[in-house]
Order: structure tokens, then C-alpha cells, then sequence
């Protein structure tokens, strides 16, 4: 019997709509949180300890 399954594509998952961003200091994907709705356009950093390092 033939494998049906598609072939998988490596595409960024999106949540809510928007692309996941990477942390510039530790260099991880980051993807929208709620607290970040307002401001999405301006996060840099995942977290506080990676603002401040």
C-alpha cells in the first residue's frame, strides 16, 4: 500500500498570527504571548534575564 502522508515542510508555526521572532541575546525562537499584544513589533529579548545580559 502507497504512503498518503504529505511531505513535510519546514515552515515557522504561527500563533494567533504571528511569525515567531528569535531572542537577540540567546538566539532561541520566541512566539507571541498575550502580555506582548500591544507591542509585538518592538520585543527583542524573551525574557528578563536576557534583556539585561
Amino acid at each position: 500500500m502507497p504512503d498518503r502522508r504529505q511531505p513535510s515542510t519546514r515552515e515557522a508555526r504561527t500563533k494567533n498570527g504571528f511569525a515567531p521572532k528569535i531572542c537577540q541575546a540567546c538566539k532561541r525562537p520566541m512566539e507571541w504571548r498575550k502580555a506582548w499584544a500591544a507591542n509585538w513589533d518592538s520585543v527583542k529579548y524573551c525574557s528578563e534575564k536576557c534583556r539585561r545580559a
